[in-house]
């Protein structure tokens, strides 16, 4: 049974992770995508003008230029990628976590089937990718309630020892 709960709590505290991740590339995306958007609307409107002067020529290659920086550091940073990855991760954590508090019999084969549907779910996450403020709430708040932790957050020294900080304080 014990084995059970700590696979449910680490599921749970991935779950949890991976969204607040998925939120937090889902913000960059759309922080990104907005002065995209008015760039775009500006260019449309300076090239509506019909200009023989040619005086419009330098704000609107200045302004051609923003927009494609804008866009190769969206492309660089694939936070649409990032997004739907931790969302479907998310997804799949929680499905699991449904999984194991539906079984009511548990045997050592069980757990076991749940322990690598855990692992091959966990393999595919890029915790490089997650903001160590996000690991260091989630660590924090399931320290708190003595609830197991992924071993990809509670592994982590500088974590582990931000953490003892945050508890002891």
């Amino acid at each position: 049974m014990e084995r059970k709960e700590i696979l449910l709590d680490r599921c749970e505290a991935m779950s949890l992770l991976t969204i607040k991740a998925s939120y937090h590339w889902n913000f960059i995306k759309q922080l990104l995508s907005f002065p995209v958007i008015i760039i775009n609307s500006i260019l449309c409107i300076l090239n509506s003008f019909d200009d023989k002067t040619m005086s419009l020529k330098l704000p609107n290659v200045i302004i051609n230029g923003l927009s494609v920086l804008i866009m190769s550091i969206t492309t660089n940073l694939k936070s649409a990628e990032k997004t739907e990855l931790f969302k479907n991760a998310s997804n799949a954590f929680l499905i699991l976590t449904h999984e194991i508090e539906g079984m009511e019999v548990f045997d050592n084969d069980k757990i076991n089937i749940l322990q690598d549907k855990y692992d091959a779910i966990i393999v595919g996450i890029p915790f490089e990718d997650i903001p160590k403020k996000i690991k260091l709430e989630i660590a924090t708040n399931f320290k708190s309630m003595n609830k197991a932790l992924p071993i990809q957050i509670n592994g982590n020294s500088i974590i582990n020892y931000e953490l003892q900080a945050n508890i002891v304080v």
